[in-house]
């Protein structure tokens, strides 16, 4: 008998991938939850889907989301980025990962982690929802609309309420799979 999965990922061998291994696992350490920050942000209008199938691009265009060597980029290395045809070559959201790693330094000085940071939304524990459908699933909520808020007064760009909260399902501060998918008790 196949498993049960949340309605948004069947259908695509790499969404549904993502959705059994990563998605909703609670992540704690500061370079993966950067890496989500940064494909969340690029995600910003168009479909995840879209930002997944090229998520090795931006690795290997972004250092692997390595966010001090992203910190130090300049120019030219905005410019190349610009060209690399395997990521999302928008202007704004390239100088955003810029100005998002420098804030996440910032954090980090003053939290000890950012994953410290992040996770006191939640009390250091997942959010458990019981969404029966995921269309019934939260595009924002009012924590994400908190969180959004704190991130964009740190300096922190392309931060919307929807691209947080997406980051926190992504993450696992929110379990909004499906009740019936075979994750929601597991993660």
């Amino acid at each position: 008998m196949e498993k049960h999965r949340c309605g948004w990922c069947t259908g695509n061998e790499l969404y549904e991938a993502y959705h059994d291994e990563e998605w909703g696992v609670p992540v704690r350490d500061d370079d993966t939850l950067f890496e989500f920050l940064i494909l969340e942000t690029f995600q910003a209008g168009l479909s995840w889907i879209t930002v997944l199938k090229k998520r090795d691009n931006f690795r290997k265009a972004f250092d692997n989301f390595d966010y001090k060597k992203i910190a130090t980029y300049n120019q030219e290395k905005i410019d190349e980025l610009l060209q690399n045809k395997g990521i999302i070559r928008n202007k704004l959201k390239v100088k955003a990962t810029i100005t998002n790693a420098l804030a996440f330094i910032d954090i980090q000085k003053e939290f000890g982690s950012f994953s410290k940071y992040i996770w006191s939304f939640v009390d250091g524990h997942p959010i458990k929802n019981s969404v029966k459908n995921y269309r019934d699933a939260p595009g924002n909520t009012p924590l994400s609309d908190v969180l959004s808020k704190d991130l964009k007064k740190r300096g922190f760009k392309f931060v919307g309420s929807t691209v947080v909260y997406a980051h926190m399902q992504a993450t696992g501060m929110v379990n909004d799979h499906e009740i019936n998918c075979f994750r929601y008790d597991e993660v």
